[in-house]
């Protein structure tokens, strides 16, 4: 193994760019799946952004161009009538996590059609890589429904059913199909949902949550993850959420995921939910979501301000722009999701930094080209008092000879161990209980003794993060009598019985006089 792993290492090193890095990875993986894994945990740090984000998103959009074997399972439109078929080719006994796609919106790069099923397989190596999960336990599965992107209709190569995606009825009876098929081959499954368009990832969580184990890491882990770099900036600015003015910019499946986490825990802290709905702004395409509109998305709903809010504004134009927003609501936390590179630059920072002593500003935009603010600017434009955290990796920031780490709100950071626990003990149901577990043992992760302004555990210690979550995640299942494998006093040991090991397994002739 350490010959291999010297070797493949240096083969690595060897390629161009990170798109090669990324095919090189991806071809040890079908070839040897223990030495890709192994490789990856020895160089963690370098690794990750390769297999994952931000470079997954570029290798999904050549996916077709660079196919050389397929992994995991694309149901087609076309097949619909021969999903229990298809199913039918895996073991119902091994199957215990499924990460499940349409590809619909791909964060930063949009509708991929079936290219999209490289991001579940990108999930499930993390899964493995962090968490420990028997990657032949694991399931990718693609619903191919067509695809609005007009560069892949055109693109001989297109690896998937060339034609637009189908109509809404037709699209909601074939999920269903899907579903249905998933529940009765694999009962007892972990299904995540990943990558569906705003209106249906909430759709599909909503319709489905109280059915299976089931969990949109869009919504759900995006939430949890800048919930939990959040609870860490409160602890250094002192003040408790519930006083806080939050303004979402980007009011997308991730940026009201996200929202619906901090409103989740304002309740907690003492407002009833008009209370806590009244301190948040949120922005998307359209602007400024007001109860003017004439349509809204019914999870946006809850946070439109008055119509009439702005009418004392000072307003730049007739319409109000983020500057605007800043100006007047008085934000203490800004968060970013809405793709617009620079959106949060230096006239609109230093605006919020004149109102508050410590500004959490969390530019959470992937890829790198696409974030909101660079963190260096951030902390420059507010003289260090800023606390940060992106959602693509930045190397640590050094002003006024202090260095700053700047904590990336990874969902890799959250999704495995939450999955863990819930495979441990056979979660029925993913409960809020069970994502407070997770949030608060993340945030618990990290010690202020030690770096005073890191929000988020670093990428390196991702197993024993994980493996703390899924730890929390199994106690609080048991705890709320949600867990089918609950007869383990020992909680540690319960986990470490459903994680795999990276390592070649020694082997002798069953004869020996045969050798």
């Amino acid at each position: 193994m350490d010959d291999q792993l010297q070797r493949a290492y240096h083969q690595f090193s060897l390629q161009a760019d990170d798109l090669q890095k990324n095919i090189f990875l991806n071809n040890l993986y079908n070839t040897n799946e223990t030495l890709f894994f192994r490789l990856i945990r020895e160089h963690v740090e370098e690794m990750m952004p390769i297999v994952y984000t931000p470079t997954a998103g570029l290798a999904i959009q050549r996916y077709s161009d660079e196919f050389r074997e397929p992994r995991g399972i694309y149901l087609s439109y076309p097949n619909r009538k021969h999903v229990d078929e298809i199913l039918d080719n895996w073991d119902k006994k091994e199957i215990v996590l499924i990460v499940l796609t349409d590809s619909e919106q791909i964060l930063g790069i949009g509708d991929q059609g079936a290219n999209g099923i490289g991001i579940s397989v990108a999930k499930l190596v993390v899964y493995t890589l962090c968490a420990g999960i028997n990657p032949r336990r694991m399931l990718p599965i693609m619903i191919d429904v067509g695809t609005n992107n007009p560069r892949l209709l055109k693109d001989p190569f297109y690896l998937g059913w060339r034609h637009p995606r189908i109509s809404q009825e037709e699209y909601h009876q074939f999920v269903e199909t899907v579903v249905n098929a998933i529940n009765r081959k694999f009962p007892h499954v972990f299904l995540q949902w990943e990558d569906f368009g705003k209106n249906n990832a909430r759709y599909h969580l909503d319709r489905f949550q109280s059915k299976m184990c089931t969990f949109n890491d869009d919504i759900q882990g995006t939430g949890a993850v800048a919930m939990s770099a959040l609870l860490n900036a409160l602890k250094l600015t002192g003040t408790p959420i519930s006083h806080h003015r939050v303004l979402i910019y980007g009011a997308g499946t991730a940026g009201c995921g996200i929202a619906d986490q901090i409103w989740e825990w304002m309740v907690k802290d003492g407002l009833n939910h008009r209370e806590a709905y009244n301190r948040f702004w949120l922005m998307d395409r359209q602007g400024l979501i007001t109860s003017a509109r004439d349509t809204i998305d019914y999870f946006k709903a809850p946070y439109a301000r008055p119509s009439l809010e702005t009418r004392d504004w000072d307003l730049e134009d007739s319409s109000a722009n983020l500057l605007d927003v800043v100006r007047n609501a008085k934000p203490t936390i800004l968060i970013g999701t809405s793709t617009v590179p620079g959106a949060f630059n230096r006239e609109v920072v230093t605006e919020m930094a004149s109102h508050v002593d410590q500004p959490i500003i969390f530019p959470l935009s992937n890829p790198l080209t696409l974030v909101e603010a660079k963190p260096s600017d951030i902390i420059q434009w507010t003289d260090g008092n800023a606390l940060v955290a992106t959602g693509s990796p930045f190397s640590d920031v050094t002003f006024q000879e202090e260095v700053y780490p700047v904590a990336q709100c990874n969902n890799a950071l959250i999704f495995p161990g939450l999955g863990l626990g819930i495979i441990s003990c056979q979660a029925e149901r993913v409960t809020p209980g069970l994502m407070d577990a997770a949030i608060l043992e993340l945030a618990n992760s990290v010690d202020f003794e030690d770096d005073t302004h890191r929000l988020l555990p670093e990428i390196s210690r991702l197993q024993e993060v994980s493996k703390n979550i899924g730890m929390a995640v199994a106690r609080q299942a048991i705890l709320e009598g949600v867990a089918k494998n609950n007869g383990y006093e020992d909680v540690e040991k319960l986990v470490d019985s459903n994680r795999w090991e990276p390592a070649y397994v020694p082997y002798k002739p069953l004869n020996n006089s045969l050798a």
